[in-house]
């Protein structure tokens, strides 16, 4: 230990490292490959001005040796199978809350078991206008309540909106006076409330990030609030850092939602991001979205673990989700809900 090390060499300084072991892992070999392949390119450079020929033959017997030396990280399933089994016992013993989150709708919890923590990317996706952002911040202020760190990135709606929503939510104030600055019952004590809460609510808009917001930004937000589930309230506000001139809109998205899947990876938070549906599927099967009609997307459909089709029902005032994929169980249920936006209620409606 480090006590030990000192007494036999006590004027050694030594310093607190933050990065992960991997992360030190990968630098070591990326900067003994670099020390490897530098000699290499000199000779072949060298031998250029002489031959093109010979130069590429050289370096041709030499990129094998420089291929062993990039390291892929991988897991042994078979010698490490005991560390899934202690997760199999903890989630076996009732510990399901460190390993997943309610949706804030228990009919639909019921189904896909909540919102899982890590390696779940989920996709809300509805025409516009549907109650898809409402669902967002419903679902987000569920975890809220469950004592998680929720951020929420908001290109449309400013942080006091997004607030009053919450408040219409939690404990169901009218979100027309809160809007509207009509008196609202026991609405100031309420307020005063919310300062004995330990969990935070973050809300940052586009302005916030610098007028772009990136996956490497947006990972510099969750770490640097301690984030437990992110909601993005709008894939395409995104900036794809991978693109290149030749690159669509369609593939830019497949980038952006394969790093956002990674990112919930590595950070071990699910991420739920809403998306628009095209107009094709509001005029097909009675409007009843399909994954094809998730826009510009069918990467974005590849990378999601979960996707939630939303769809608004104005004449019956109801809302109907429908679990259009899910990675780890089920697919083709649909939850039907009385739905009261003023007073933030869904009310289930079995069928």
């Amino acid at each position: 230990d480090k006590e030990t090390f000192l007494v036999e060499f006590p004027e050694f300084d030594t310093f607190e490292v933050t990065e992960s072991d991997q992360y030190l892992v990968d630098r070591l070999n990326e900067e003994h490959l670099y020390s490897c392949a530098v000699p290499i390119l000199e000779k072949s450079a060298e031998i250029l001005k002489g031959n093109s020929i010979d130069a590429v033959n050289f370096l041709m017997q030499k990129i094998p040796t420089l291929n062993k030396k990039v390291g892929i990280k991988t897991t042994d399933i078979i010698h490490s199978a005991d560390i899934r089994y202690r997760d199999y016992e903890k989630k076996l013993n009732g510990e399901d809350d460190r390993f997943f989150l309610s949706t804030g709708f228990h009919e639909l919890d019921y189904t896909i078991h909540g919102w899982q923590r890590g390696e779940e990317l989920v996709v809300l996706f509805a025409r516009t206008n549907q109650g898809k952002s409402w669902v967002l911040v419903k679902t987000l202020t569920e975890a809220w309540r469950s004592g998680n760190n929720v951020g929420l990135i908001s290109p449309e709606m400013s942080a006091n909106r997004i607030g009053f929503r919450f408040d219409t939510l939690y404990k169901h104030f009218s979100n027309t006076s809160l809007l509207w600055g009509r008196e609202v019952s026991g609405y100031g004590d309420y307020i005063n409330d919310l300062n004995n809460h330990q969990a935070n609510f973050f809300v940052s808009t586009p302005q916030d990030f610098g007028g772009e917001v990136t996956v490497a930004k947006i990972k510099s937000f969750v770490q640097n609030n301690n984030i437990d589930v992110l909601g993005i309230d709008g894939i395409s506000y995104v900036r794809d850092t991978r693109s290149t001139r030749n690159d669509n809109q369609q593939a830019q998205l497949t980038h952006i939602s394969e790093d956002l899947f990674a990112l919930s990876k590595e950070l071990e938070i699910p991420i739920i991001i809403v998306v628009q549906a095209n107009r094709d599927g509001v005029k097909q099967n009675g409007g009843d979205l399909q994954l094809e009609n998730i826009r510009d997307a069918d990467g974005i459909a590849y990378n999601a673990s979960k996707i939630i089709a939303i769809r608004q029902r104005v004449d019956e005032e109801t809302l109907e989700l429908a679990v259009k994929k899910n990675r780890d169980g089920q697919v083709g249920g649909k939850f039907l809900y009385q739905w009261l936006p003023d007073t933030g209620d869904f009310r289930y409606i079995p069928s």
